[in-house]
């Protein structure tokens, strides 16, 4: 036992994944307001999907070349995909990234930001019922599905304590695509645990975003899209700082699935919108958007869903 400790990575450790997942939705949170932000300083209207997508593509893009230039200046060698790694990187680049992030553009100009918010947490959710159900790499435990529940019950409150439009509605152009997006989403993570076992989960974190953000990027092009920056010194800093945040936290949360099962690391996702509300509150000035007290209850909540997930089994 004492052997098998010892060679366990340290993203596998309790202290590992938590680092690791606070850091990723920490990074994660920020692109909340990032968005928005990067909206204004492109002149993206919230009706303009085409450049939406445009804007995406590129942040994908500029993600997955910095995680290939970034690795293959560490190893001093090239960070290039064997043949028998192209299938990984196409279902991932399928499900990810292009997926994902086409319904959630799609989507986003069509539905309520509350609900969407709540759909979208929703995918950590789904992540662990399709590891069970469909992909069958682990049991569906009752803590489990406990601490997701207690999880999401903390997301629900963050997006229901503000002054904003709490209203829940469904169109299927809208929050039903933001479903949709979530499912991608739920069954990327799934893949990422299964490839990451068999392949090297950083080659494909890198080169599924070069694939996805290049479709994402042709799909916004060819729809009409373009990105035209009003400050140009800012709009290309901020894509850049979008482009290290999921470089940095997709290749970290792609770690840490190859290292832990799917219920321990998504379990952590319900932090991202509690992450986002905090920093939208400090960088976009959103004071009124989040009621701090229920904005505590939300994190004792989602923290509490994490301590159930990720406590021992009784002997």
């Amino acid at each position: 036992m004492t052997r098998e400790r010892t060679n366990r990575p340290f993203l596998g450790t309790l202290p590992g994944l938590i680092l690791g997942c606070l850091v990723s939705c920490g990074l994660w949170g920020s692109a909340y307001p990032c968005v928005k932000i990067g909206y204004e300083l492109f002149g993206i209207t919230g009706s303009d999907v085409a450049s939406r997508l445009v804007f995406a593509g590129t942040r994908f893009t500029i993600a997955g070349i910095m995680v290939v230039v970034g690795v293959s200046i560490a190893q001093r060698r090239a960070l290039l995909p064997a043949k028998r790694d192209l299938g990984a990187i196409g279902i991932l680049a399928l499900f990810q990234t292009v997926l994902q992030y086409f319904f959630f553009y799609g989507g986003l100009s069509h539905a309520a930001g509350v609900t969407s918010s709540i759909i979208g947490a929703a995918a950590y959710f789904f992540a662990i019922l399709f590891a069970a159900l469909i992909f069958k790499t682990e049991g569906l435990t009752r803590k489990a599905v406990i601490g997701c529940a207690i999880g999401f019950a903390g997301v629900v409150l963050v997006n229901l304590g503000g002054s904003g439009d709490t209203a829940f509605s469904f169109a299927l152009n809208g929050e039903g695509f933001i479903l949709l997006s979530s499912v991608a989403g739920a069954i990327s993570t799934c893949f990422i645990a299964v490839l990451g076992r068999t392949h090297d989960s950083v080659l494909l974190s890198g080169w599924q975003f070069v694939t996805g953000g290049v479709v994402l990027l042709c799909c916004g092009l060819a729809m009409g899209g373009s990105l035209c920056p009003i400050s140009p010194g800012p709009a290309f800093a901020l894509i850049l700082y979008m482009g290290f945040i999921s470089a940095m936290a997709y290749t970290l949360w792609s770690r840490l699935l190859a290292a832990n099962p799917v219920s321990r690391v998504s379990i952590f996702g319900f932090m991202t919108p509690v992450f986002g509300a905090a920093m939208s509150a400090v960088l976009l000035g959103e004071t009124d958007a989040v009621n701090p007290l229920f904005a505590l209850i939300a994190l004792a909540l989602v923290s509490a869903g994490i301590v159930i997930v990720n406590r021992p089994n009784s002997q």
